[in-house]
């Protein structure tokens, strides 16, 4: 059962807000993509050091990645919601007065460059000036939040409404509230005792595709994106850290990461060919760089839940069998670079191959 209703549940206005949403997320899906791949690869070529690929292995369900962390890989948390996230829900998403981004704000922030020129409309999505401003807060620590301005009653507008966001829902909450949901427990995490408790918190990091001993900036992303459940409208998570080097994306559809991949020329002749694709078509449209005879493009696995995660038809409990997968490998496409429109993602099965 969703927590979130769809299209066809939804009032005209509703349906209209959820248009305007969608169409800003596709916006910001495409900055995301080429600030935290294309842009932390330009930063590993200035300083002539080799950028350090996602190995395949890494993106198959239940991996086990290496926790290496690197500098100039950009590291960030943003969430983007649909509606206007509650007062009553500041205990454990800590938004206040003090950190919404104002000019006072900011500059109290002594880490921020803040540009002379600054305005305060450039907080709202539909400012010229919205990305550059993103991209100045992007590098501060905790999580940024995008919502619906709640005083712009005849439009839906939407804002950079806080920076400095913490997240303070515990994971054991996060996982009980996932487990009841999916009718592993009946009320309490430690109904079933101990270990029974840690396979559950275990089972939540599957359920958002990481590893269970990562920390930071991803267990917030997870944590964050299974509390928003609680408000009914649909909201997406991005998260990047400098030990994945990837972009994750948590919405309502689920869990993608998305990846650079290096492709030697007859590789990228290769994946052209089957579609039909030109290879210098390909090349201006999927190939975010060249080094020496490889072609470096952005490619994405996006997570399908098994049974196991989903909630049981007949709603009886059941009990977790740590040994069944709860994600497997949908879809996976190289896509095209930020910012081109005519081309599509291509289907490339590159994870198993």
């Amino acid at each position: 059962m969703a927590f979130w209703n769809v299209r066809e549940e939804l009032s005209q206005v509703d349906r209209l807000r959820r248009s305007y949403f969608e169409l800003l997320r596709d916006e910001l899906d495409q900055f995301m993509l080429n600030y935290s791949l294309t842009d932390s690869y330009n930063q590993f070529m200035s300083k002539n050091e080799p950028y350090p690929y996602v190995e395949k292995r890494e993106l198959k369900p239940r991996a086990r990645i290496p926790g290496i962390e690197y500098e100039r890989q950009n590291a960030f948390l943003l969430i983007f919601v649909e509606d206007t996230i509650p007062a009553s829900h500041k205990k454990y998403i800590r938004f206040f007065n003090e950190n919404k981004p104002t000019k006072t704000h900011l500059l109290h922030a002594k880490a921020l460059p803040l540009p002379e020129t600054f305005d305060r409309n450039h907080k709202y999505l539909d400012s010229a000036h919205f990305f550059d401003f993103l991209k100045l807060l992007l590098p501060v620590d905790y999580a940024l939040c995008i919502q619906r301005d709640p005083a712009s009653h005849s439009k839906n507008r939407y804002q950079l409404s806080h920076f400095h966001v913490r997240i303070d829902w515990p994971i054991a909450e996060a996982a009980e509230d996932l487990a009841q949901s999916l009718r592993y427990i009946s009320k309490d995490l430690y109904e079933k005792g101990d270990k029974y408790a840690e396979n559950v918190q275990k089972k939540l990091f599957e359920y958002y595709g990481l590893p269970f001993m990562v920390g930071g900036r991803r267990t917030a992303a997870m944590v964050a994106a299974q509390y928003l459940k609680r408000i009914p409208c649909i909201s997406t998570v991005y998260v990047s850290s400098s030990e994945s080097r990837a972009l994750i994306r948590i919405s309502e559809r689920g869990v993608s990461k998305a990846i650079l991949v290096k492709f030697t020329e007859e590789e990228m002749h290769q994946v052209a060919g089957i579609h039909g694709i030109l290879p210098r078509t390909f090349n201006k449209n999927y190939v975010i760089a060249r080094e020496k005879k490889g072609y470096v493009c952005i490619f994405q696995a996006t997570y399908a839940y098994t049974n196991h995660a989903r909630s049981p038809d007949d709603g009886k409990l059941r009990e977790i069998n740590t040994e069944l997968n709860w994600l497997s490998v949908g879809e996976q496409h190289v896509l095209p670079k930020p910012g081109v429109l005519k081309y599509p993602p291509i289907p490339l099965n590159l994870i198993y191959s």
